[in-house]
């Protein structure tokens, strides 16, 4: 009766047009001083101590290099290095797009800064040289939410707060998963450019890649920096964003001088705004938890499934198609936040490993921001291309279906996630 309750106001209040983060708020505020003797004082002390966790700095961190290599000349250098390696296939600038993606994902850790980074520069350059509006949005739409895949991955450390399961195993088991997407999404756009007979650019000669590869090595050697300083323990994952924020501002200041002193202040001031809106959502999100604890909502919602005699297959073909059912009404770091610690006990009672079902839910994540009415990068996608919602949701479909073949293999291959961090012995 009292999930009925909970989820019954939250959904209005959410309905109202109300943000997610005081709906959230609202809720939890609304049947504590309703319907419990929960004490203010310790709603007061939740708020504070919730986001008490030193892996919550690694999210202002990570924005700000973000920030800070969007624009700061980065993207352009890693667009030139991929369309040299692989602009001379079927689809070339296409495939460039998609490396492209994958390389600006694993500095950036965000996926519509990887889309905005990526998708400004190329797809204009896509249109000019005869590929249809349609594909150059497909393919950059679809290959941007790699950015929340390969790691640094600014939702792999909200799922990390919520459940208590390690950012650094988290990070190494996204990197498989990571590049095996970004094969996917490159081959479904070779076979698409090769049926359709999209031009593709001549082949790069050795001394160009190795001019691209020296051209945009600085922003490259982030990757290293950050994955080489966790796996080898010089720095825990927090560091390594604050070590990243720090590399980043170097690099476009005074190595690619792509950005003025003057214009640090704004990008600052741009990463503080979205850090602040996004440990909003997590305060209010850690009170709903604490909520859904009290209550024993999700140990009863377990109980319940068990009882029904879901094992581990059906349980996480429910977990998918929740997931994807919030990707329509709710941004990634809200469902995470709200999702992952109602069926996190649930995946435990099954014997579902915690670092596979984090990357489960990240992938969930990446198909729900492709797709609308609430998909982020599809918005994102909507003001460099001009085009509407509509129009770029059946552009991305090819692309979309290879993200859900892709998410049934994840989910029911638990050894893609898992074998790198057991392999690096960071995992049992």
């Amino acid at each position: 009766m009292s999930a009925l309750i909970i989820f019954t106001l939250l959904i209005v209040l959410m309905l109202t047009g109300m943000p997610i983060s005081i709906s959230l708020g609202l809720t939890v505020l609304t049947f504590l001083f309703t319907m419990t003797d929960v004490p203010i004082t310790s709603v007061a002390l939740k708020l504070f101590t919730g986001i008490e966790k030193f892996e919550i700095m690694a999210i202002p961190f990570f924005i700000l290099a973000g920030n800070f290599l969007t624009h700061g000349g980065v993207a352009r250098r890693m667009i030139r290095f991929a369309t040299s390696m692989v602009g001379h296939w079927h689809g070339g600038l296409g495939l460039a797009g998609v490396l492209a993606c994958a390389l600006f994902a694993a500095v950036s850790g965000s996926s519509p800064a990887t889309v905005v980074a990526i998708g400004s520069i190329l797809l204009p350059a896509m249109i000019k040289q005869g590929f249809p509006p349609r594909f150059g949005a497909g393919v950059i739409t679809t290959s941007g939410a790699l950015g929340i895949l390969i790691p640094p991955s600014i939702v792999m450390v909200m799922y990390s707060v919520a459940t208590n399961t390690s950012v650094g195993q988290l990070f190494m088991a996204g990197v498989i998963p990571g590049l095996l997407l970004a094969t996917l999404l490159g081959v479904t756009t070779w076979w698409r450019a090769r049926k359709f007979g999209y031009p593709r650019l001549a082949k790069a000669s050795a001394s160009q890649r190795l001019h691209a590869l020296r051209e945009s090595i600085w922003g490259l050697l982030l990757i290293v920096v950050v994955i080489g300083g966790i796996y080898t323990g010089i720095f825990t994952p927090t560091e390594a964003a604050a070590m990243s924020a720090v590399y980043a501002f170097f690099v476009a200041v005074f190595v690619y001088k792509d950005m003025k002193l003057s214009q640090v202040p704004k990008v600052l001031l741009d990463s503080a705004n979205m850090s602040a809106m996004l440990l909003y959502i997590i305060t209010n999100a850690v009170l709903f938890s604490f909520l859904m604890t009290s209550e024993q909502i999700p140990q009863n919602m377990a109980e319940w499934m068990l009882n029904q005699g879901m094992g581990p297959i059906a349980f996480l073909l429910v977990v998918n198609v929740l997931l994807l059912l919030a990707g329509n009404v709710m941004e990634p770091s809200s469902i995470v936040l709200i999702m992952a610690p109602i069926l996190f006990p649930m995946a435990m009672h099954l014997g579902i490993d915690p670092v596979h079902f984090g990357i489960l839910i990240v992938v969930n994540m990446e198909v729900g921001m492709c797709h609308p009415p609430v998909g982020l990068n599809l918005y994102v996608a909507s003001g460099i291309t001009k085009m509407g919602i509509t129009e770029l949701t059946k552009a991305v479909w090819p692309w979309l279906l290879t993200m859900l073949g892709f998410l049934v293999l994840i989910t029911y291959v638990p050894a893609i996630s898992l074998w790198l961090p057991r392999t690096l012995g960071m995992m049992s």
